[in-house]
């Protein structure tokens, strides 16, 4: 089930490049919220990702799935609209805004560097946000696998240009 086509936009900066992730649901700001930041919401979608402490300087925490714990540093937080944190030697940046009719989520990844493992990665936040969609809708998403290798090519192809550039080993 690929819900949305929307496909991340890819920035280059003056260092590094950022990926743009947007998507418009017919819900609240405080239910999109809380998928991101209670927990048992975000067991949910993201399986390995808990909040920590959820306050600037706090964390997240990533599990590797071999028993290691790897804490992420939150640096920015604005309760109920603002969460940026570490995610290795990037930072993902979710934005929400209410809107008359639900909310407007911006979903950025500033990548210091694009490599094999970028496209894996943005065909899994691809993933992750239809399944908030699902979540939001009150519908199952049994197809995560199945679904992210159908994102998978689609971003190494986003990523190609800048491969050809030579600003990427892909």
């Amino acid at each position: 089930m690929m819900t949305s086509d929307a496909i991340a936009v890819i920035e280059k900066l003056e260092k590094g490049y950022y990926a743009r992730f947007e998507r418009f649901w017919n819900h609240s700001a405080e239910q999109v919220w809380a998928m991101l930041t209670d927990n048992d919401k975000l067991a949910l979608w993201f399986a390995e990702l808990r909040v920590s402490e959820l306050r600037k300087g706090g964390s997240m925490t990533f599990d590797m799935g071999n028993g290691e714990l790897m804490p992420m540093e939150i640096f920015e937080l604005e309760p109920g609209t603002v969460l940026a944190f570490a995610w290795d030697d990037n930072v993902v940046r979710f934005e929400l805004h209410q809107e008359a009719e639900g909310c407007r989520l911006l979903l950025v990844e500033q990548l210091t560097e694009l490599n094999d493992h970028t496209p894996k990665d943005l065909a899994g936040w691809h993933v992750c946000l239809d399944v908030i969609e699902a979540l939001l809708n009150g519908q199952s998403h049994d197809s995560r696998d199945s679904d992210w290798k159908q994102w998978y090519p689609r971003y190494i192809e986003l990523l190609t240009p800048y491969r050809e550039q030579g600003n990427v080993s892909l």
